[in-house]
C-alpha cells in the first residue's frame, strides 16, 4: 500500500469516529480538491543512510505514513520514584514526567491554553524551522535559546515562553533533560493544553547545538503564497502539509504585526484548538479577530485553498488533527542527524 494511501486510511478512521462523518468524508472525497495523501514522505537526518536501529525504523514509519503520528491516550505512565532517585534516574521517561507535569501546570487552566501555552507552540517551530535541506546546522537543535536568535526579529514575542523554557532547562538539566528536546516537549504539551489539540508522539535525545541557526529560513507574516511553499519545500513539505500547520494559528494571538492590534487573536477562541480558522480566515473581515496576510494568501492561491477548503468544510476538525499531527511530527524532527538514536517518550505527554 502507498503511503498517501495509508495515512488517508488513517485520516478516515480519526473522521469516522466522529457522529455523522461519514456522509461527510465522501462529499469531501468526491470533491475534486480533496488531496489528503498529498504529503511529505522524505527521510530526514540519518534514516536515509545506512541500517536503521528499531527506533529508527520507526520514526521512518511515520514519516512515510506507514505508521500514525498520534499517540494514545496518555495518563497512564507512573514515575517509579522522585526526581533525582536512583529508580528515577534508572527510567528514560522519568525526568520527562517531571518536565511535562509542570509544563503542564503553566499550559493548562480551565479555559484553555494559556498563554504559555501558545507560546510553547511557537518556540517549537521557531527552533525547528530555522532549517532546509542546504542547511549544514540549524532545525531542532535547541539554538534558539542556546545563542542570540532570540533578538532576530522574526522571534519577537518569544520572550516570556523562552524564559520559562529556560528555568525548566535549569532545573532538569542535571538529570539530563535537554534545551532542544525540552522545547519540542514544549511545544506537544502546549497543543493538547488546548481542548481539541492532538498527541502528537515525542522522541528524545536531540543533540543541542550552541551555533546560532542559519537567518532568513523562517517564514514571515507578509510572504505570499508561492514564497512560504518554495520556502516550506526546502523544508521537506508538500504544500499541503504547509497549509495544515498553518492552522496551528488557531491558538494564537499577534503582538508585532499590528502593534495597534497587540494582543489581538487569530481566530475567534485562541484557548482551544479547531479547524475554525480555516473558515474564519475565508470569511472573517479582519476586525473580530487579525488575518495574517500570509494565511489569507494560503486560503485563496490556486496550489493550497483545495486543501484549506477540506480543512474549513464540515469534517475539518476530524480531517485536519491527524494531518496536523503527521506534519509537525517531521518539524520536530528537522536538522536531527541522530534519530537512529532518540527515545520515545509519548507516554509522559498529558492529557484533557
Amino acid at each position: 500500500m502507498k503511503a498517501s494511501t495509508t495515512f488517508l486510511a488513517c485520516a478516515i478512521t480519526q473522521a469516522l469516529a466522529y457522529p455523522g462523518m461519514k456522509k461527510a468524508l465522501a462529499e469531501i472525497q468526491a470533491r475534486a480538491d480533496f488531496n489528503l495523501g498529498a504529503r511529505s514522505t522524505t527521510l530526514l537526518g540519518d534514516l536515509s543512510s545506512g541500517q536503521l536501529t528499531p527506533v529508527g525504523q520507526e520514526i521512518k514509519n511515520i514519516l512515510q505514513s506507514t505508521d500514525d503520528a498520534l499517540a494514545p491516550a496518555g495518563g497512564s505512565y507512573k514515575p517509579p520514584g522522585k526526581l533525582g532517585s536512583s529508580t528515577c534516574s534508572k527510567d528514560p521517561l522519568c525526568v520527562w514526567y517531571y518536565v511535562a507535569a509542570e509544563m503542564w501546570g503553566d499550559f493548562a487552566d480551565a479555559k484553555g491554553c494559556t498563554d504559555l501555552g501558545r507560546g510553547a507552540i511557537r518556540l517549537g517551530f521557531h527552533d525547528a524551522a530555522a532549517w532546509d535541506v542546504n542547511s549544514p546546522y540549524g532545525g531542532a537543535d535547541g539554538s534558539i535559546l542556546l545563542t542570540n536568535e532570540l533578538s532576530r526579529s522574526e522571534n519577537l514575542g518569544l520572550a516570556d515562553i523562552a524564559a520559562q523554557t529556560k528555568t525548566y532547562y535549569n532545573t532538569y538539566h542535571p538529570y539530563g533533560a535537554g534545551m532542544a528536546d525540552i522545547i519540542q516537549l514544549g511545544a506537544l504539551v502546549g497543543t493538547v493544553a488546548c481542548p481539541g489539540g492532538p498527541r502528537i508522539r515525542a522522541f528524545v535525545g536531540r543533540k543541542d547545538n550552541p551555533t546560532p541557526a542559519p537567518p532568513n529560513k523562517l517564514p514571515l507574516p507578509s510572504m505570499d503564497a508561492p514564497t512560504l511553499i518554495s520556502l516550506f519545500v526546502q523544508k521537506t513539505f508538500t504544500a499541503s502539509d504547509l497549509v495544515a500547520l498553518v492552522g496551528a494559528h488557531t491558538a494564537a494571538k499577534q503582538f508585532f504585526v499590528d502593534t495597534a492590534r497587540a494582543g489581538a487573536p487569530l481566530d475567534t477562541d485562541p484557548q482551544t484548538w479547531d479547524a475554525t480558522f480555516y473558515g474564519e480566515v475565508l470569511t472573517g473581515n479582519n476586525k473580530t479577530y487579525f488575518i495574517l496576510h500570509s494565511d489569507k494568501a494560503l486560503s485563496t492561491y490556486a496550489t493550497t485553498k483545495g486543501q484549506w477548503n477540506t480543512f474549513a468544510g464540515s469534517a475539518g476538525q476530524a480531517l485536519w488533527s491527524p494531518v496536523y499531527a503527521q506534519a509537525y511530527f517531521r518539524m520536530s524532527i528537522l536538522g536531527v542527524n541522530n534519530l537512529n538514536h532518540l527515545t520515545e517518550i509519548s507516554q509522559v505527554i498529558p492529557s484533557r
